[in-house]
């Protein structure tokens, strides 16, 4: 049985997050919001988005 390899980096508020060898995936605590083939398409896209701060909810 083997141990899947996560690749997790936080940028801009955003986390940029690989499972083994899949795609890129740019998420918020609670939505995918897109993947790339590449981190630094990832990167890049997460550099575009407007800064994610996690709200407190009421």
């Amino acid at each position: 049985m083997s141990v899947p390899l996560l690749n997790k980096m936080h940028f801009n508020g955003y986390d940029i997050v690989r499972v083994n060898s899949g795609p890129w995936r740019v998420c918020t605590k609670d939505d995918r919001l897109a993947s790339f083939g590449s981190r630094e398409q990832a990167l890049a896209y997460a550099a575009t988005l407007p800064g994610y701060k996690v709200r407190p909810r009421p």
